[in-house]
């Protein structure tokens, strides 16, 4: 792996003494980045909604290797990590009821739904090289995404206007990181096909964390006519990785790398061969037809198929989970008014068909069948919304959605067979936002929405093997006011304040055996306050300095229970676990016109309550990482860059995901310590015709 990485950055090397032409700009009109979250298909300064946008200039600052940085350095979003390949994501508290996985938030990609019909989003199927770019809805979206409290993901894939050819990318780093990517892309503009592979392995930093995760895709865009277009994305994920388990304080203090180890009858991490091995065919198709000049519609259907080996210290589960679904989105927008009017309304349906069976494990091998249950989830919703643009620089949006969630689960090996049902039906959710342009550089704008999270199929049968058809949806009203303020493109702020009343809010809880369930924590109630700022010091195509910008990323948590008893146990006014409350992020980005650049990141995360007693903390913790590349363009066609880096400068000792509510106080999980990376890029254009 070495050699081909030296013989890959020599290639570079060689290629810069040919020829150089003037570098590709990366400058971007700050606030310019058009939004589709709520339909909008707006600028930002134009969204009346909380929307981090996060494209590929913030996700190329990091290693290539992961979104995770790149999302961290929005405010109000924490994507956590317990070990390579585990990922949770924490928009706004989400993750309070995620021991693992993607809940409580709604991920689409390229407009088809990619959240499965339980609940959960298998994020970590992706790798960075399928995503261009991220929009994320913070706060409740349900007026047109359905469930999900926390929030909505719009993930895109390719761009509209990239170049046909073919490209290499490969990175490697430390903990044996090897990170390798292949694209062709053929066509450009409105007819375009992309083939891409990618295999992403590391040793891990801590013991029993390898990852290794291969993914094929193939992404297109077809013009039928001058009114209809089709779009299909189809993908193929093979991704295996090792669980380490939490550690006690005490264990992490003696020696934080250790997996979790054996005590008495309960086998370690490694014994128990603990990791997940996952298997999935995603394939999705999406058909935008202009119907006539005013009246659109865009309809997306998906087909997935996902397979599980999960071995954990408790048992051995294997999962199988078909499941389909579909989006129609109609838009209309009449003439003859008064500014620019906009009706949406839409439906969504997802059915899920699957099998769950839980082995006793012996020595990391299934052995005698335990429980098997048939679990069906179904959910369907309904969406309207009006969108108008009026003189004097206001926008109006009103919304509301009807939704609709079924589970019913049956246990094959009890007998008589005895089907379990839940049915979360018919739950409104308005939401009506304001915007007030004031100057074309400021822009000021409130919301209020009513949130809604039916449980997912992941709660309703937890890993602890009891079924709770007795978990109640939860269900709050959010109320949001900001400001967006873009001098001359050179200093962009971005500010929102939010209280968000939640009841019936789902937490996490672990038993003996640290076996997950979920019970509903009665209310709360979360403020906040998110803060963005970007001081564009030079955007020149011509002098020597191209671009230079600071920003800053400011994050204030007020999470407290409101009403939480648990028999005699008061929590209320305890801190929400897993939220700290305070985050910063800053960096400071560079561009010289020979093609140099340098991306310097730094992040604070104040210590964060693991429990709900708020009696154990995860410290606070500072960390500072850089990269420095030269990028150019040779020949005209052919794209090169070469870049090096270093993560956790500081050495810190923290943990970047927690256990939350842990059996034996085993809440903690090591991040890396000081790491290095380096890679390379090619990419070479093919001639127009």
């Amino acid at each position: 792996m070495k050699n081909q990485s030296l013989t890959l950055l020599a290639t570079v090397v060689a290629l810069f003494s040919f020829a150089q032409s003037q570098p590709d700009s990366t400058s971007k009109e700050l606030g310019e980045v058009v939004i589709t979250a709520f339909e909008q298909n707006r600028k930002l300064m134009d969204v009346p909604a909380a929307v981090s946008y996060v494209g590929q200039k913030q996700l190329n600052r990091f290693s290539n290797a992961s979104i995770v940085p790149a999302l961290n350095a929005a405010p109000g979003v924490r994507m956590e990590e317990r070990s390579p390949g585990s990922y949770r994501l924490n928009i706004r508290g989400s993750s309070l009821r995620s021991p693992f996985g993607v809940r409580n938030v709604k991920v689409y990609l390229n407009d088809i739904p990619f959240t499965e019909p339980g609940g959960s989003t298998y994020l970590n199927l992706l790798g960075f090289y399928n995503i261009n770019s991220v929009e994320i809805l913070k706060g409740p979206s349900s007026s047109l995404y359905g469930g999900g409290s926390g929030g909505a993901v719009l993930l895109k894939t390719n761009g509209n206007n990239q170049a046909a050819g073919v490209g290499i990318d490969y990175t490697a780093g430390s903990f044996g990181l090897s990170n390798v990517n292949a694209v062709v892309r053929i066509g450009e503009g409105a007819t375009q096909q992309t083939i891409s592979y990618n295999r992403l392995y590391s040793d891990g930093y801590r013991d029993w964390t390898r990852l290794d995760r291969t993914v094929f895709s193939w992404d297109s865009r077809f013009a039928l006519n001058a009114k209809q277009s089709i779009r299909t994305y189809v993908m193929y994920a093979d991704l295996s990785y090792q669980t380490p388990g939490g550690l006690t304080a005490v264990e992490f203090a003696a020696n934080p790398k250790q997996a979790r180890p054996r005590v008495g009858a309960t086998p370690s991490s490694a014994q128990a061969n603990a990791s997940v091995n996952q298997e999935t065919f995603f394939a999705g198709l999406s058909h935008d037809f202009q119907i006539t000049e005013t009246f659109k519609n865009t309809t997306s259907l998906y087909g997935a198929y996902s397979q599980f080996a999960n071995p954990t210290v408790r048992n051995y589960e294997r999962r199988s989970e078909p499941h389909a679904g579909g989006r129609t989105v109609f838009a209309f927008t009449p003439r003859d008014v008064i500014g620019e009017l906009k009706f949406v309304a839409g439906a969504e349906l997802q059915r899920g068909w699957y099998n769950i069976r839980v082995y006793k494990n012996v020595n990391g091998t299934s052995d005698s069948l335990q429980t098997e249950d048939e679990v069906n989830p179904f959910l369907w919703n309904v969406f309207a919304q009006a969108d108008w643009k009026l003189p004097q620089g206001w926008i109006i949006t009103a919304g509301a959605s009807i939704n609709q969630n079924k589970i019913e689960i049956t246990r094959l090996n009890k007998f008589p067979l005895s089907p379990q049902r839940r049915n979360y039906a018919n739950e409104i959710a308005p939401r009506l936002s304001v915007l007030k342009k004031i100057k074309e550089e400021l822009s000021l704008y409130a919301s209020v929405a009513k949130g809604f999270s039916a449980p997912t199929s992941a709660e309703v049968l937890p890993s602890t093997g009891v079924i709770s058809t007795n978990l109640n949806a939860e269900e709050g009203w959010n109320y949001e006011a900001g400001i967006r303020f873009n001098y001359k493109r050179k200093l962009f702020v971005d500010v929102n304040g939010f209280l968000f009343n939640l009841s019936n809010t789902i937490v996490q809880r672990r038993d003996a055996g640290g076996a997950d369930y979920f019970v509903n924590a009665g209310s709360t109630k979360q403020r906040g306050v998110e803060t963005f700022a970007r001081y564009a010091i030079a955007d020149s195509e011509t002098d020597f300095l191209s671009t230079a910008n600071v920003w800053l990323s400011y994050t204030f948590n007020d999470f407290t229970y409101k009403d939480f008893k648990q028999l005699t146990n008061d929590f209320s006014g305890k801190q929400l676990p897993s939220v700290p409350k305070h985050i910063v992020a800053a960096g400071f980005d560079v561009t010289l016109k020979p093609g140099i650049y340098l991306n310097v990141t730094y992040n604070y995360n104040e210590k964060t309550p693991l429990n709900d007693a708020n009696t154990f903390f995860g410290g606070d913790f500072h960390l500072l990482g850089a990269r420095l590349g030269y990028k150019q363009l040779y020949f005209g066609k052919l794209r090169a860059e070469v870049f090096a880096g270093a993560d956790n400068l500081f050495n810190e000792v923290y943990s970047l995901g927690n256990d939350i509510n842990a059996a034996a106080n085993r809440f903690y999980n090591v991040a890396p310590g000081r790491n290095y990376y380096a890679g390379v890029s090619l990419f070479q254009g093919c001639k127009k015709k």
